[in-house]
């Protein structure tokens, strides 16, 4: 069981592309291999999914214990784990840059790989390299990928300032690759109607121009250590969860522990005005409810489905979520949209503000009692919150935040997308 991480310097290097077209490349050969985003990262996996032909988890070394992310990132004998690190290697929360990707080398033991942006340099590219190699002995770095290389003279000026560095590969520069963006990251993988066009291209310039083989045996270097699995428990036995490109944001790991608890889980689509299923809980995870904030409203059976299974069941949103069980959502354009009103809660986009960051979470809530990790990224604005607040929560310096989100009767919610049961060590 090996895994590999592809790393790079700085966001913006290609290093989701370059993933991408690799897990396709390899997966259309037939080889087995499946893939890992590091951090919270709802947008990125679904494309790895799209790309693999196989569910992406989420390896958090912030918000998950050691033993946590070895037990989520074993694998089947024979099979290739390739791991997608977040903003640069050394790139974390702070103060000292911890859940950063190097974190989650150190834990996992498995090589990394450096993706350059070598666009803008040539005999820099060694300097670069060599840093990020002896900065931290502990990080086994394998090697390097040169990436939006100008021109075979270009890959051969790299090459000789790199010297006997590992080279797995040098990619030309393509505008076929760029990706279409968004306010919060890149366009959803459900949104992209070309999409599979888009991987099998990607594919075709790493088949052409990565090492991939090589790549393969690297990843079968070193094993994934064991590490002890702690699931979290479910909340009911019986749980509905919406999921569509308005409420997206749903960590795999936490649907699969509730699975393998026993728990019944049923998805449901708001956006196709489905009416809730019967279930003890009700969960509307994170998403872009904003962008179809006029659909969801004239949604009239899913709507009041959610108000009437509000007096029998327990009710849970996260973000996106949140702010449907609001009683309004303003838009980017300033328009204001009824929501399910069973939060006295009012939130706009009209006026943005980013709010971004680790939360360490707790609450005394009867169902979901405890401690969690959990992260958030928004830039929605809370007009008016009226009620008790749901969590308690902190930063990731520990620094006490104003009590977020509400509870009122059976329903509750936040901004905050929980990670993992328990705190972070310190």
């Amino acid at each position: 069981m090996g895994g590999l991480i592809f790393a790079a310097p700085s966001s913006g290097s290609g290093k989701t592309t370059l993933t991408l077209g690799f897990l396709r490349a390899v997966s259309r050969s037939g080889a087995a291999i499946r893939s890992a985003k590091s951090g919270p990262d709802y947008i990125d996996p679904r494309f790895h999914a799209a790309a693999s032909g196989h569910p992406c988890i989420n390896l958090d070394a912030w918000a998950m214990t050691p033993d946590r992310l070895r037990s989520l990132a074993r694998h089947k004998a024979g099979e290739t784990l390739l791991i997608e690190g977040a903003m640069g290697l050394f790139d974390g929360a702070p103060p000292d840059s911890r859940g950063s990707t190097a974190d989650l080398a150190r834990i996992l033991g498995q090589p990394v790989v450096l993706i350059i942006d070598c666009a803008r340099m040539a005999g820099s590219v060694a300097a670069i390299y060599h840093g990020f190699k002896h900065h931290d002995p502990r990080i086994y770095l394998a090697g390097v990928i040169l990436n939006n290389v100008g021109s075979p003279r270009h890959e051969a000026m790299l090459r000789r300032a790199l010297g006997d560095t590992p080279v797995f590969g040098a990619v030309p520069r393509d505008t076929g690759l760029a990706h279409p963006s968004r306010h919060l990251g890149l366009q959803q993988a459900g949104e992209r109607a070309d999409l599979d066009a888009f991987l099998d291209h990607a594919a075709d310039i790493m088949d052409a121009h990565l090492e991939t083989d090589a790549l393969l045996r690297l990843s079968m270097e070193r094993k994934v250590p064991l590490g002890t699995s702690h699931p979290m428990r479910p909340p009911a036995q019986t749980i509905a969860v919406a999921q569509d490109l308005a409420f997206g944001f749903c960590y795999p790991h936490m649907l699969d522990d509730w699975r393998r608890a026993g728990a019944q889980v049923t998805p449901f689509s708001p956006l196709n005005d489905d009416a809730v299923p019967p279930a003890d809980f009700v969960f509307l995870p994170g998403g872009y409810p904003e962008l179809h904030a006029g659909k969801l409203a004239a949604n009239s059976n899913f709507m009041q489905s959610l108000r009437n299974a509000a007096q029998t069941s327990d009710i849970y949103g996260e973000c996106g979520g949140y702010m449907a069980l609001g009683e309004g959502l303003i838009d980017a354009d300033g328009t204001r949209h009824r929501m399910a009103g069973l939060l006295a809660l009012e939130t706009s986009f009209a006026a943005r503000k980013l709010h971004l960051g680790y939360r360490a979470l707790t609450t005394d809530h009867p169902l979901l009692h405890g401690s969690y990790t959990g992260h958030e990224f928004h830039y929605a604005t809370t007009l008016r919150a009226d009620g008790t607040p749901l969590f308690k929560a902190t930063d990731a310096e520990g620094t006490a935040l104003p009590p977020m989100g509400l509870r009122a009767a059976r329903t509750c919610g936040s901004f905050a997308h929980i990670i993992d049961a328990g705190l972070p060590a310190s």
